[in-house]
């Protein structure tokens, strides 16, 4: 416990901390948020506002999972090296993309091929190394490996995974469209898997995975969630700093690493769900106007349709946290009513 709770604090405090460093180098730098043209009228006053935050949620990290080890006895572990190497590489193209458009001015960063590239690129190698380096199941499993128990075998859970990282860093970058929302619902994300994370390794009888990889998973996530917490300090509306695609995509990737290597795959849509929902409006958009020529929401993502049709930003921001935490919820319940039907019978 010591260990999460240092590992927590310390991503909370150099997230926030660094922060507004970063903020007033990029203002000196002049470094803005391009607008894009075809996003909500209201949106225009955020035009040059300091983005490439997520330069201190990547560093609030890797500082908080590094320090919460010293002094306790967890041990640093492969998956939990997997996980924050998920977060770095995946925000290393989200700066690349957020460079771009301040560089060039415009909206639009990296090409789509080459930004999907690159992340199917990093997912594969993520896959391969959880597989044949920190040898993860391959089973398809929501909360243990014996549910559903389906072996995907390895060329199958490669492909899995890499659906499921690619997807799950352009749902949060999706969600990123309003002042933290996407930092809020990502800190119960990663509480709650770090609270099952401390769970599956007190209870190392019932799942299959490493005590130490639990545990140090769990540090992880503990990490991400103070780092987000930090940086919605600044971030909370109105935006003092915006995340950019750098902290989106680390932080969808993130989540996927996490949720993959605790063995809780199809759990994963449940807890995010909020981001799932994002992501099936934007699909549900682009569908309905390509086959029946008539858009179904005012503006995709769903959040943009809310606030044309008149609702405060705060309250969009607000009400979907709520929506959030209610699905982080059902999530939890969900897992700790498998764990009474298992411990009942051990």
């Amino acid at each position: 416990m010591l260990g999460l709770g240092d590992s927590g604090g310390i991503a909370l405090w150099v997230s926030i901390l660094v922060t507004p460093i970063l903020l007033r180098w990029l203002r000196s730098q002049g470094i803005g948020q391009p607008i894009r043209t075809e996003g909500p009228a209201s949106h225009s006053v955020k035009a040059g506002t300091p983005t490439m935050g997520g330069i201190a949620i990547v560093t609030g990290v890797v500082v908080g999972y590094a320090i919460g080890h010293i002094g306790t006895e967890v041990k640093f572990s492969r998956t939990g090296y997997l996980a924050v190497m998920a977060v770095v590489l995946f925000g290393i193209i989200g700066f690349l993309d957020d460079w771009i458009k301040v560089r060039h001015q415009r909206s639009l960063g990296l090409n789509k091929r080459a930004k999907f590239s690159a992340q199917v690129g990093f997912a594969v190698l993520f896959a391969e190394l959880s597989l044949h380096w920190a040898h993860t199941s391959t089973a398809l499993s929501f909360t243990r490996v014996t549910v559903p128990g389906l072996n995907l075998g390895q060329v199958g859970w490669v492909v899995f995974a890499v659906l499921v990282m690619v997807g799950t860093s352009n749902a949060v970058n999706i969600t990123d469209g309003v002042d933290g929302l996407a930092a809020g619902a990502s800190t119960f994300c990663f509480a709650v898997l770090a609270i099952m994370g401390y769970w599956i390794f007190r209870h190392r009888s019932i799942y299959h995975v490493l005590p130490a990889s639990a545990i140090d998973l769990a540090l992880v996530a503990v990490a991400l969630a103070g780092a987000c917490i930090g940086f919605l300090w600044w971030n909370a509306a109105p935006a003092k700093i915006i995340m950019g695609d750098t902290g989106s995509l680390a932080i969808g990737a993130g989540l996927a690493a996490l949720c993959l290597l605790l063995n809780l795959d199809l759990l994963l849509p449940i807890i995010g769900g909020l981001f799932v929902m994002e992501t099936l409006s934007v699909i549900a958009q682009v569908v309905s106007f390509r086959v029946f020529h008539r858009r179904i929401f005012r503006m995709a993502p769903i959040h943009h349709h809310f606030e044309l049709a008149g609702w405060p930003e705060t309250t969009v921001i607000v009400r979907f946290w709520v929506l959030g935490g209610l699905f982080v919820a059902v999530g939890l319940g969900i897992f700790y009513a498998d764990f009474l039907s298992v411990a009942k019978f051990t």
